[in-house]
Parts: structure tokens; sequence; C-alpha cells
């Protein structure tokens, strides 16, 4: 894959969107940058295929992860979809899920803060984008129950946590 970079050899940390570049090749994920701030790739997942951007804030030090499953929400089913949210974003440490106004788009979302130095280190991009991947893993189905089997929330989030809790 040529993402157009060097690659990353210091072990130690890079810039973040170079570092997640390098994690993506590493793993045969394709990516490509979009910016000198932003790289975008696609991240197998248990249920789909997920498209994983990284946007780089410099003048904040974050870098923010944007995680999308490729799930649009219909206008008629947004009010539950954001009861959803809403019930799932209680259950999250990190980040959170949110609908795009723009397109009704679901994502995941977490800021990573990065130190003084800018660099963002292997272990933490692989951290960040294996949660990134698990919490979508994990409350997919209970958006499908509620876009697609007309589940209330509630009963949709209970029946994808006692699903997941069953698999091995």
């Amino acid at each position: 894959m040529d993402i157009g970079r060097e690659p990353i050899e210091d072990a130690e940390g890079a810039a973040p969107v170079e570092m997640l570049a390098a994690l993506f090749e590493a793993h045969g994920w394709p990516c490509e940058f979009v910016n000198d701030d932003e790289v975008c790739g696609e991240v197998p997942g248990s249920w789909t295929t997920y498209q994983l951007r990284g946007i780089w804030r410099r003048e904040d030090r974050v870098l923010q992860l944007l995680c999308l499953p490729e799930v649009r929400v219909p206008d008629g089913k947004k009010r539950a979809a954001y009861e959803l949210l809403a019930l799932i974003n209680e259950q999250l440490w990190l980040g959170h899920f949110d609908i795009w106004s723009q397109g009704g788009v679901l994502l995941y979302r977490h800021g990573l803060m990065v130190g003084d130095d800018g660099m963002l280190s292997l272990s933490a991009a692989q951290m960040a984008v294996e949660s990134a991947v698990a919490e979508c893993d994990r409350f997919y189905p209970a958006f499908q129950f509620v876009l697609w089997g007309d589940k209330n929330p509630r009963d949709a989030l209970d029946a994808a946590l006692v699903d997941a809790v069953g698999e091995a």
C-alpha cells in the first residue's frame, strides 16, 4: 500500500496521523491521507468494516478518532436512535456515539490528548483503534434492533448486551 509517506521507524512515537497510517499499514488495512492532518482508512470489525478517520488538531494537541459503521439513521427513527445513544453513552468511559446532523450518519468519536511533544506512541494508537472498533462492535446490534427490528431503545440495548455476553 502506498500511503505517500515515509515509514515510521521510531517505535517511541510519531506525529499522530503518521502513526495511525503506520498502524494501518502494519495491519494491511487500506488508508489514505486526506491532508497533512487527516488520515482515513478501513478497519474490519465483527459486524462490518468501519471507516476510521484520524483528525489532528495541532493547536489543541488532540487527535480525534471517528469510527463510522456505515449506518444512516432515517428521519422516522431519529427519536429512538437518540434515546438509544443516551442509554449507550451512559455506559462508556471513553468516547461517545453521535449522529451527524447532516446526513444522519452514526459515528463513534473519541479525542486523545497528546503530550507537549505532539507524538503518539504505537501502543496508544493501537489501543485507541481497538477501543473504537470494540465499542462499535459492542453496540452495533442495538442500533440494528432499533433501526431495522423496530425494538424500543431499552429492549434493543438489553438484547444486544445479552447477546454480547453470550459470545465466546
